[in-house]
């Protein structure tokens, strides 16, 4: 009985294998969009995120992140010791209020990192992180030709690896997709890979809404020291 049962996992790996091999990383990726945003919601609406955002050793933080990618609008609502700090970026344009005000002291905005350079970065953090992977559709995005079934963390999983055009970035991506499904599963980057340097990132459970389907939770961990770095929950989606 056990040698059936591991024939036959054995059966079913292989020609999960051999499915993966027969497909190509843009098939794949095309596949995970149909899962994820079939409609690409995501890119024609208002879209907000209510997040809470945990760190090892330090207090929750909830979130809101508004954005509209056509309109080139992204702002970020949060409460930081008991004052409400909104970070607006609308077509290159930058403004901060804290507690409603405008008028913010270098001091508080030395302390809260209220800088444009800081808001054009968090923009394009949230921006991809969030809409994977729809986002790997971007120009600048070279997709390894070659397609891995792997195990992820103790999840069979489709591996594709990704580079970047240098004007878009530096790092080296690896994606992982659930093999029949072709929900992403994780994925990690590397800065110099054969440092080990960089970090891998779980996700766990969905959120759905209105056909779209986002990770529920992200766990942050390094590649080198395994050390947690924390998580980012998805309590709400909107739009």
């Amino acid at each position: 009985m056990r040698i059936y049962f591991a024939l036959s996992f054995l059966a079913i790996f292989l020609c999960t294998s051999i499915h993966a091999q027969s497909l190509v990383p843009t098939e794949i990726i095309n596949k995970s969009i149909e899962y994820h945003d079939p409609k690409g919601k995501l890119f024609k609406k208002n879209v907000t995120l209510h997040l809470t955002e945990t760190r090892p050793n330090g207090k929750d933080r909830k979130s809101k992140i508004h954005f509209h990618i056509k309109k080139e609008r992204f702002q970020m609502d949060q409460h930081i010791d008991d004052q409400r700090i909104l970070s607006t970026y609308n077509r290159g344009n930058v403004e901060f209020t804290v507690d409603g005000d405008k008028s913010i002291s270098d001091e508080t905005k030395e302390k809260f990192r209220l800088t444009e350079q800081r808001v054009t970065m968090l923009k394009n953090y949230y921006q991809y992180l969030w809409l994977l992977p729809m986002k790997l559709k971007d120009a600048g995005t070279n997709l390894n030709p070659t397609v891995k079934t792997v195990d992820f963390f103790g999840k069979e999983s489709l591996e594709i690896r990704v580079t970047y055009d240098p004007s878009v970035g530096g790092d080296v991506w690896y994606f992982y997709f659930h093999p029949s499904t072709y929900g992403l599963q994780g994925y990690r980057f590397y800065h110099e890979e054969e440092k080990n340097d960089g970090e891998y990132i779980l996700l766990e459970g969905e959120t759905e809404f209105n056909d779209v389907r986002l990770p529920k939770e992200r766990k942050w961990y390094t590649h080198k020291e395994d050390k947690f770095l924390g998580a980012d929950i998805l309590d709400e989606l909107e739009f």
